[in-house]
């Protein structure tokens, strides 16, 4: 270990020359592969990888689970909501020649069509590995399809992009699936497919998007609750309960379905080529109160899924038949999709043939295949409701009861548990209606982790049972990143509009998720610097669209802010941090190579996940030739720098050696400051308008791009307060931090002294991109309500631009920004997102923590006026907290109705306003969510927001 010891020395020193990148890597890749050798940290039976946590929270019983699961004692975490909401369309399936992925695999052929890299269904269960998956299906007599899956728009159909056009929300969920809840509300009208698509279709991006409630559907509907809890780590219980939210009596067909992934018709390098098998069983011991279907699998093994005869509660007057076993294939109806034979009568659109058409010849009579289901069907009196219970049995489960003898018990139990670990993980105080929005936060969080398959090699070549695919496909999307192999359960964004991980997303969705799941945190933050996604040279791959991207650089503020949270100090896990270093160096350096493009310490980096914030499409060639210094890109790395440096400092406490490379992150974000603040006079900084702009260089000239955005926003993010008791302890680190303000006085700006008001101790050191003057003339910006603070939180773009657009020329074409607070009037990245005016959780947190380490050096003498201009003076952790309230008023209620759900009638109705939906951003002046409506992802960050509120005082913890 003493080599690995020596190599880092020489990684840092490479380091700092940026054109050394492979050999910085290389180092770095042999440091992490020694220190991997050390028994103690590699993940086996019996032995975390990640220290435990000794919060007194751990003595909860869903922690005991958490911690069986992460000793490996108990496979825990092997069931849950794995399945997607939607497959098709995604780049997985596509494997046209032009990239197509909404043509190639429409909605219209979900029902008939076999996946190839996934399954997607209607709030449903699955292995972590997807090979058996379990969905409920329904059909309300006048659908013209079985209700299998969520209906939305795609791509070219939504006036602002794809656009899920159902009513679902997550409701609750423990993290190892010990119990989890949701709601399906499924109209009893036909639903109006062909409507939402023609209407919305005619709609411009100036017009509001037409949404299932403005069809007049949803006066008579039925409630699908459906919940899943575990009796034991392989054997899960679902509970269905249909109401009838109507006036009049009402038939409701319950389809609730298993199946396997098909994994053996396409000759896949997945290793799973032996076709499973399901069977009615007639000799299961509980026959006359279940149907039971048994299977077959080659890895998963034996078990089976059950299906209960009768209700378990039904309202007065309600009548269920009998169940009735349907079994088919989960295979292409080849002969409805190509119109070519396919290889078995029995294919995956059965149940909807039998069901809907009729088809009794459908479905397998000898009641075998690889999909099965039980129909029920459920007449129901008006507001009455009846309970349906099944059962997922994986291997050799003890104790074989029946559904009837235990699973009530069972959900009785877990959901006691469920509510005393929730009751741990929030601030003592908390009101219960904040605590019911923190709830569905984290079941958000929860469900929305899926099963993510891509072997980007196999997806350009295709598979050796299958037609060979276009040549140009090995030129095209993604073909830069063949060594990509992704076959894990990930944290999405949102299941339905975008079921496929984004890199920046993912980082911000760890830090809500770690306060209730650390060692989920910590393995998804790991995973993504793992040599089977990291590019070689060093990029986080961004998204399936394009891995090549270019995201924010979050990823370490991630970690860092994970193993802070994760335990007190003293008791952190710094296996964990150490892990994360070796390898966020390499993507470190990837960035100081490849976006440093003159090498003055000035960033580019294209659009950085801010869409249409920009004049021009920052991931193109400019219009006008020449570059972007961009002032978002640099204060970015600016902030990796802090983030990398703090994570040095830590390590450095038990392994000096690490100094080394926190002197060389300390000099990445000097010479980044300074020239953020001083390059040739003047930086990126516009002293007439005491804010941060891109600058537009080209042969003959250099000007600010006048936009008023978040982007002159982010360098208040490189924030990092030194202290004493660490310079103390780091003689190395602090000899030469001292060497370099004596002796470069030049690039020391941007280095302040504690002085007698901060309320930092004695001798502390503040590195910042903004001076103290050049800090008070952005937050006067910031907290101008004709400028970016608004009633709900800080707009991404200042309101000054509503009524003085900017508005460059190029070549004779006018390029525009203006204030848009609702959905995007621009085409730009698809038009279905829009910084230019709305809310973005993730951006307003970093502001509030930069707010709140502003404050612990400044002290509580440095206050600024909340709002600019009313003479209302606060600190800044003041200022932290009424930022962290307004951003929680977007969920809260009052009279009746949430401003997150707008002027919705249906959700101020009394029976819904309990309910939550966690959107993508909102609109500033009247708080209404835009975008994917369950981008719980970041925008989970606002339960850390209601803690911030309820204890009001700020946590550097």
């Amino acid at each position: 270990i003493s080599i690995a010891l020596i190599l880092r020395i020489l990684c840092a020193h490479f380091l700092s020359h940026s054109f050394s990148l492979s050999i910085a890597r290389s180092l770095s890749v042999i440091v992490f592969g020694l220190e991997t050798m050390k028994g103690e940290r590699l993940p086996m039976k019996g032995k975390s990888l990640f220290r435990r946590s000794t919060s007194s929270w751990m003595d909860t019983e869903e922690a005991k689970r958490l911690n069986e699961e992460g000793d490996r004692e108990r496979n825990w975490k092997r069931w849950g909501p794995y399945l997607s909401d939607r497959q098709w369309g995604t780049v997985r399936e596509d494997y046209s020649p032009d990239g197509a992925a909404w043509d190639y695999f429409p909605h219209e052929h979900a029902r008939s069509r076999a996946y190839r890299w996934g399954e997607d269904g209607l709030l449903g269960f699955s292995d972590r590995q997807c090979r058996l998956c379990f969905s409920l299906a329904f059909w309300n007599g006048k659908d013209p399809i079985l209700k299998e899956r969520l209906f939305g728009l795609n791509g070219q159909e939504g006036n602002h992009g794809e656009d899920v056009k159902e009513l679902y929300y997550y409701l609750d969920s423990t993290p190892t699936y010990s119990y989890c809840k949701a709601l399906y509300k499924y109209p009893q009208a036909e639903f109006p497919y062909a409507d939402l698509v023609q209407e919305n279709g005619r709609r411009s991006r100036f017009e509001g998007e037409y949404e299932l409630e403005d069809t007049g559907v949803l006066d008579a509907y039925w409630d699908c609750t459906v919940e899943y809890c575990k009796r034991s780590d392989n054997d899960v219980f679902v509970r269905l309960t249909v109401t009838n939210k109507s006036d009049e009596e009402n038939t409701l067909h319950v389809v609730p379905t298993a199946w396997f992934r098909n994994t053996w018709t396409w000759g896949s390098r997945e290793g799973l080529d032996q076709e499973p098998k399901m069977w009615l069983n007639p000799d299961a011991e509980a026959v006359d109160e279940e149907v039971n279907v048994a299977f077959e699998h080659e890895t998963l093994g034996s078990g089976y899924v059950s299906f209960a005869r009768q209700p378990t509660e039904a309202s007065e007057g309600s009548t269920v038949t009998q169940p009735t076993p349907l079994f088919t294939n989960n295979i292409t109806n080849a002969e409805r999709i190509f119109g070519s034979e396919s290889e078995s009568p029995f294919t995956k659109d059965a149940f909807h043939r039998y069901v809907v058409n009729g088809e009794d010849t459908a479905v397998n009579p000898e009641q075998k295949g690889t999909k099965c289901a039980a129909h029920y069907t459920a007449t129901v009196p008006a507001g009455g409701h009846v309970k349906l219970q099944f059962r997922i049995v994986a291997g050799d489960v003890t104790g074989g009861h029946s559904i009837s003898d235990v699973a009530s018990a069972t959900f009785d139990r877990r959901i006691v548990q469920a509510n005393v670990f929730h009751a741990s993980r929030t601030v003592k105080d908390t009101p219960d209606h904040l605590r019911e929005i923190q709830r569905q936060a984290y079941a958000g969080l929860m469900w929305s982790k899926q099963f993510f398959y891509y072997d980007v090699k196999a997806w350009l070549e295709g598979d050796s049972r299958m037609p060979t695919p276009s040549a140009q496909r090995l030129k095209g999307r993604n073909s830069d990143w063949k060594h990509t192999y992704i076959r894990n359960v990930l944290s999405m964004p949102d299941k339905w509009e975008y079921p496929w991980f984004a890199a920046w997303d993912l980082a911000f969705h760890m830090v809500p998720y770690c306060a209730i799941d650390p060692y989920f945190a910590k393995q998804q933050l790991l995973l993504f610097l793992r040599e089977w996604y990291m590019h070689p040279n060093g990029q986080i791959p961004a998204y399936e669209w394009a891995l090549g991207d270019v995201n924010p650089p979050v990823h370490a503020w991630a970690c860092i802010r994970v193993y802070k949270m994760s335990a007190p100090a003293g008791q952190r896990d710094d296996d964990f941090l150490a892990h994360a270093f070796q390898k966020l160096i390499l993507n470190f350096t990837w960035w100081v190579n490849r976006k440093d493009r003159t090498g003055n310490h000035l960033f580019s980096g294209g659009f950085l996940g801010l869409d249409n914030i920009g004049v021009f499409d920052r991931s193109k060639p400019l219009p006008t030739g020449g570059h972007l210094e961009q002032a978002d890109g640099t204060s970015w790395m600016a902030f990796f720098c802090t983030n990398m440096l703090d994570i040095a400092l830590h390590l450095a406490m038990d392994q000096p050696v690490y100094e080394d490379l926190a002197s060389t992150f300390f000099e990445h974000f000097v010479r980044i400051a300074d020239a953020v603040n001083s390059f040739e006079g003047k930086g990126l900084w516009d002293e007439q308008d005491g804010f941060y702009y891109d600058w537009l260089r080209t042969e003959d000239s250099s000007e600010p791009l006048r936009v008023r955005s978040v982007v002159g926003l982010i360098p208040l993010f490189a924030c990092l307060v030194l202290e004493p008791s660490i310079m103390d302890k780091l003689p190395g680190f602090s000899h030469r931090t001292q060497w370099f303000l004596e002796n470069r006085p030049d690039l020391a700006e941007s280095i302040i002294k504690a002085g007698k008001t901060s309320s930092a101790p004695a001798g502390s050191l503040l590195l910042a991109i903004p001076s103290k003057a050049r800090l008070l003339r952005v937050l006067a910006t910031l907290f101008d309500e004709n400028e970016f603070w608004s009633p709900f939180g800080i707009r991404s773009l200042s309101l000054f631009h509503k009524e003085n657009p900017f508005v460059f020329f190029a070549d004779g074409e006018e390029h525009r920004v203006e204030y848009c607070p609702g959905e995007s009037t621009s085409g730009l990245f698809g038009g279905n997102s829009n910084w230019r005016g709305p809310i973005w959780l993730p951006i307003n947190y970093l502001i509030m923590e930069s707010l709140q380490r502003f404050h612990f050096f400044y002290g509580s003498d440095f206050q600024v006026e909340v709002p600019t201009g009313s003479g209302k003076l606060m600190n800044l952790n003041e200022a932290a907290i009424e930022l962290a309230s307004r951003l929680s008023k977007l969920f809260t209620l009052n009279d009746g109705r949430r401003p997150c759900h707008g002027e919705s009638k249906f959700h101020s109705h009394p029976d819904n306003q309990g309910l939550v939906l966690f959107y993508e951003y909102f609109d500033p002046e009247t708080g209404r969510g835009l975008g994917a409506a369950h981008q719980t992802g970041w925008t989970a960050l606002v339960a850390r927001c209601i803690d911030k509120v309820t204890v009001c005082a700020y946590d550097l913890s």
